[in-house]
């Protein structure tokens, strides 16, 4: 299979500046886009993926952005359009993930899920529509297994994520047909030298329950993204799984 290609076009990924972020980033930019990310509070590890993005060869531009706030995305789309002349790849993957019991949930803790998890990528799609469909190019929803199947100590973040599956999925069929929408949703995803990483026993409990007798990991999910940033234009509104069988 020959290497995808995105040369000459641009993306945007938000929450770009690690973990799964981080991943996609790189990999549209091993593709040959010019790759622009969004952060909130990680400037450090922004700063040290932009770098690492220009030594691909492409351009690459960290932003400050609140994916709840409306003028933030909108100020952020425009400095990517700006500086790049184009967008084609739109990837929502700033996200927020908590554990906690669903009697405990606070009303505050609800919405700042659905803020960061529903409400940043609708925002984010309808202020990059424009200049998407200027190009006929893409978004990319990052999903979650979690949309698709109950957890019950994540009862928030499992409907912020079915929400958005269902945004995917409307998206689709309103800005069809010149821009193609799809979700990824991530099984059980492992990252190295990540402090709060959950102990070794819980990932290894995830993995023999896994099909594939692994879990996944962040170039997993950027190979999916990947495929729905260059492949067929045709396809839209799928929510792919990427989680080795988990969710069998």
């Amino acid at each position: 299979m020959s290497q995808p290609s995105l040369s000459g076009k641009s993306a945007l990924v938000t929450g770009g500046a690690r973990r799964i972020g981080r991943g996609i980033a790189l990999a549209l930019a091993g593709a040959g886009a010019n790759v622009a990310i969004t952060y909130r509070d990680s400037r450090g590890e922004a700063a040290e993926t932009v770098r690492a993005l220009e030594a691909t060869g492409v351009r690459a531009l960290g932003l400050e952005c609140d994916v709840r706030s409306e003028s933030s995305v909108r100020s952020a789309i425009a400095t990517t359009v700006a500086q790049f002349g184009r967008l084609d790849v739109v990837v929502n993957n700033a996200g927020l993930f908590e554990s906690i019991g669903l009697d405990q949930i606070t009303l505050d803790q609800w919405d700042a899920v659905f803020e960061t998890n529903t409400r940043g990528p609708f925002l984010v799609a309808r202020e990059a529509f424009a200049a998407l469909r200027a190009t006929e190019g893409r978004i990319v929803n990052i999903g979650s297994l979690g949309g698709l199947r109950a957890w019950a100590e994540h009862a928030h973040y499992c409907s912020s994520k079915a929400a958005l599956h269902m945004l995917t999925q409307a998206m689709a069929k309103a800005f069809a047909p010149e821009v193609s929408v799809n979700c990824v949703a991530p099984g059980w995803i492992e990252f190295e030298q990540e402090p709060a990483a959950p102990p070794p026993s819980q990932a290894a409990h995830f993995a023999a329950r896994t099909p594939m007798q692994r879990n996944g990991n962040a170039d997993d999910i950027a190979q999916a993204v990947l495929f729905f940033a260059a492949g067929p234009h045709f396809i839209t509104g799928q929510i792919l799984a990427v989680d080795g069988g988990l969710g069998l």
